[in-house]
């Protein structure tokens, strides 16, 4: 009898964030493979109110809820929420992040901590009470939104940087000791995408546009599309015995020093 590895029916999977961009992008790319699918914000009722029905348009069966990643006293309320009233959680994407740009001359401590807070804090918080229901049970699939900055710098996103390097590190070591419990780790590390925030420096002739369709060596932005396959991948039986890695969806910018040239 085949067995279709991507299938995930019957799974119900939190992605947190998972009201807009990239976190949105995701989460649909499992629901339409047949994961119930549950997302949160920290303080929008009505972000989560016009996602869900976002998702149920597209016939996905879709949940919502309001809470902050970086208070561990509601996220295990939220948890217990949701393991009630929608079902045990079999995959969890930790997608919830913030960024601020600027120098790290002129950065303030409290903003950098804020960062790192909801940036790592943040996962190692959630996933450390998902994971307790995980291993009761036997299994479960946990990814970490780690970016390209856990592999490079950039001028402005120290704090990011640090938490997204931080967040490649904590995977590999919730990924170490968690393997022996069926539970497997892994991380996504996305490129440049087009999103709504990105919009305004893809114009062409932008300094900054030029600069990725340049570096980049598929010659474009991301779709936000084009992550649904990592996701649906690292959440199904087809990455049973994947463990402690980050999968970047970069369109090879990591893998050169710049844009092969045309001479031979």
């Amino acid at each position: 009898m085949s067995i279709n590895l991507f299938d995930l029916t019957g799974k119900t999977a939190l992605i947190t964030g998972g009201v807009h961009g990239l976190g949105m992008a995701m989460a649909k790319g499992l629901g339409h493979a047949g994961a119930k699918i549950v997302v949160n914000d920290h303080s929008s009722q009505e972000a989560v109110n016009n996602a869900i029905a976002e998702y149920k348009a597209e016939g996905i069966e879709a949940y919502g809820y309001l809470f902050d990643v970086t208070d561990e006293n509601a996220v295990i309320e939220a948890i217990n929420k949701i393991e009630s009233e929608v079902g045990p959680i079999d995959i969890l994407i930790n997608n919830a992040g913030i960024i601020k740009r600027t120098p790290i001359i002129e950065m303030e401590v409290a903003d950098f901590e804020a960062v790192v807070k909801v940036d790592l804090t943040g996962p190692f918080i959630v996933s450390k009470n998902v994971a307790k229901g995980m291993i009761t049970r036997g299994g479960g699939k946990i990814i970490n939104m780690c970016s390209m900055m856990s592999e490079l710098g950039r001028d402005s996103v120290s704090a990011y940087a640090s938490a997204k390097g931080g967040l490649k590190m904590l995977t590999k070591n919730m990924a170490t000791e968690w393997a022996k419990f069926n539970i497997q780790t892994n991380g996504i590390g996305p490129g440049y995408f087009a999103t709504s925030q990105t919009a305004p420096i893809r114009v062409n002739g932008h300094p900054f546009n030029e600069f990725i369709m340049g570096r980049t060596p598929a010659g474009r932005w991301g779709n936000p599309d084009d992550l649904q396959g990592a996701a649906i991948f690292l959440s199904s039986k087809a990455s049973d015995f994947v463990n402690g890695h980050i999968v970047y969806v970069d369109g090879g910018i990591l893998a050169t020093i710049g844009k092969p040239s045309n001479e031979n």
